[in-house]
Parts: C-alpha cells; sequence; structure tokens
C-alpha cells in the first residue's frame, strides 16, 4: 500500500469536510456573546408565540430573598435594632456596636438600604 491510500483508509468517518476547509485556509472559529445573539434575534421577524433569549421572562419568585451578613457575607438570621446592619454571629455584633454612624451609613449605602434616621 502507498501512503496515499493509507490516509484515505485513516480518515475520519466522525470529522466534517466542511472543517477540514476551514482549517485549510487558517479561517477562525468566531464565537458570538449573549449580547450579540440577542441583537441579532431582535432584528429577524419573529412570531408571535415563538421563544428566543429576549423573549423570556422570568416570574417573580415567592421565596423570600436570603439576608447575608453586612459584614462577613455569611448568612444573617440577625439585624441591629438601632443601626439595621445584618450579622451572623455575636462577634460580628460586638463589631457593629463599635462602628462610629458614618461607616454604618457606608454600609447601608452599599447594601442599598435606606438611611438610619428614615
Amino acid at each position: 500500500m502507498s501512503v496515499e491510500e493509507q490516509k484515505t483508509e485513516q480518515k475520519l468517518v466522525f470529522k466534517s469536510s466542511s472543517l477540514q476547509f476551514q482549517s485549510a485556509n487558517k479561517k477562525k472559529c468566531v464565537w458570538k456573546g449573549l449580547k450579540q445573539i440577542i441583537s441579532s434575534e431582535k432584528a429577524l421577524p419573529w412570531p408571535d408565540n415563538c421563544v428566543h433569549y429576549g423573549s423570556i421572562n422570568a416570574p417573580p419568585s415567592f421565596k423570600p430573598p436570603e439576608k447575608f451578613s453586612d459584614l462577613s457575607g455569611l448568612p444573617a438570621p440577625y439585624t441591629d435594632p438601632q443601626t439595621r446592619l445584618r450579622f451572623a454571629n455575636k462577634d460580628e455584633y460586638a463589631t457593629i456596636i463599635e462602628l462610629p454612624m458614618d461607616i454604618t451609613a457606608g454600609y447601608l449605602t452599599l447594601r442599598g438600604a435606606t438611611s438610619i434616621v428614615g
């Protein structure tokens, strides 16, 4: 058997001939991001009952949002009544008590909570 006959026998069945053609031309495969997919889908005429990336809306959750500590990020079952900061254990509570008012206000603004005075 010659070398050419061996190459034709060893041709892999699972490879597409178009993939071999692309690799011969040294073309790179360009991947699209989600924003590009959504913008290209918005440009196409879609029927009203068709589901695509831009039309998926999640219903509101029935579960209450999980609360995390403002200091450590651990799940926080407790809230300080004076500062309204959330904490996970007694060590964090001791730290919260010692915090000045401006730092407490900073933690609340990071969380997106209302001011202490309100």
